[in-house]
């Protein structure tokens, strides 16, 4: 194991999950589920508590796992959550039950992210997390930013793609797709920008 390896291991190691949230990870290593790390979890965490988040919108609803660590960090605040697979939010709705989630706290949307994100408010929202189909990362970025406030957050899950983000001989669609984000957020006054390596990468985007 690299020195590398070995400091996402502890990060990871290092955060106790919520048992409501154990459950949802174990659910979605049955359903294929590629749920955030226990480290990417709880940045999330400490991010919306730092944000003080009142709304959320979750592009990728999972199990829940990444949506419970959001409202653990931020109490008051609602989550919308949007996903095309109805067995998964059916997961993610016995999740929240199980965690003692209000349903007045969360609203899960069926459907394809492309139709949905347009119809929803700009600047309306705190926080964004975008952790869905990555071949749309660039589209769902740029949703994110509209769809926060000011001072707002986007969050891109997954952002180094197990490492072939990195890797100049990946050319593949998705690594492709996540250098051009990384890429043009870098020089954009639009925004601060900062990337984790926990997990598989976390980008965080302020909204200025």
């Amino acid at each position: 194991m690299t020195e590398k390896d070995a400091n996402w291991k502890f990060a990871d190691d290092y955060v106790v999950e919520p048992d409501a949230i154990l459950l949802a990870r174990e659910h979605s290593l049955e359903l294929g589920v590629d749920a955030v790390s226990p480290a990417v979890g709880a940045q999330l965490a400490v991010l919306a508590a730092t944000l003080k988040a009142r709304s959320i919108v979750e592009i990728g609803t999972g199990t829940g796992v990444s949506g419970l660590w959001m409202l653990t960090g931020a109490p008051t605040a609602t989550l919308t959550s949007i996903d095309s697979e109805p067995d998964h939010q059916a997961a993610a709705r016995a999740a929240f039950a199980e965690a003692g989630v209000a349903t007045s706290r969360f609203r899960l949307i069926s459907g394809r992210a492309q139709d949905v994100l347009p119809r929803m408010n700009e600047e309306s929202y705190d926080l964004v997390l975008i952790d869905a189909d990555p071949r749309s990362v660039i589209e769902y970025v740029e949703h994110g930013l509209r769809l926060v406030r000011r001072g707002g957050l986007v969050l891109v899950a997954n952002a180094l793609w197990h490492g072939d983000v990195a890797n100049p001989v990946r050319r593949d669609a998705v690594s492709t797709a996540f250098r051009t984000v990384l890429e043009e957020i870098g020089t954009s006054p639009a925004v601060l920008s900062t990337l984790s390596p926990a997990g598989g990468g976390l980008l965080q985007l302020v909204r200025l």
